[in-house]
């Protein structure tokens, strides 16, 4: 097995390097990183109401063909939206990124304060909470500088899953151009 991935270490080689280069561009240049998602997004939720729509029109079993239908339409209408106008689509997504940071920290909060007598670290968890609150006020507020953090952190992720690919490919070619051999009672095997 090792045989045959070190024969082709260039594959992860080439995927680490284009790894490195889209993190590169995502921090240099993270105004596209957003758009791209964005772009992502509307070109997901469009394909799931075609296929939604062809399953309420195929009958698909165990499915309610309304309701199939309807959640086609909506799908297909988001992801032209999303087409028409990027801009604001990625504003609400950044919106909901920053309602879900702000509920989940209250409730991290309220847990935490529920469980102060039966956990001596809860103030932790009541830590995380507030950090959580915090970004999502930092998000509500100044919505560009969190989408370009978002981009931030994809770029830093990208970069770091590269490199991590491209020293796997080195490791491979190595391993690939100089087989072990073993010694079997003082002889080469």
């Amino acid at each position: 097995m090792i045989g045959q991935l070190s024969r082709h270490w260039w594959v992860l080689l080439a995927r680490g390097v284009f790894a490195v280069l889209f993190g590169v561009l995502a921090l240099f240049w993270p105004g596209i990183t957003v758009w791209a998602l964005t772009v992502l997004f509307g070109a997901y939720a469009l394909v799931d109401g075609v296929f939604a729509l062809v399953g309420a029109f195929a009958g698909v079993e165990g499915e309610s063909r309304g309701w199939l239908a309807v959640a086609g339409v909506c799908g297909i209408l988001l992801g032209l939206m999303t087409f028409a106008w990027p801009a604001a689509t990625a504003l609400v997504l950044l919106l909901l990124i920053a309602s879900w940071a702000v509920i989940v920290g209250v409730l991290e909060i309220v847990a935490a304060v529920r469980l102060r007598r039966l956990v001596d670290d809860a103030w932790l968890l009541a830590v995380a909470g507030v950090v959580s609150v915090l970004f999502g006020l930092v998000l509500f507020i100044w919505p560009a500088s969190g989408a370009i953090a978002v981009a931030w952190l994809i770029g830093l992720f990208a970069i770091v899953m590269g490199a991590a690919l491209i020293g796997a490919a080195f490791r491979l070619r190595k391993l690939g151009g100089h087989p072990r051999t073993h010694r079997v009672g003082g002889q080469l095997s």
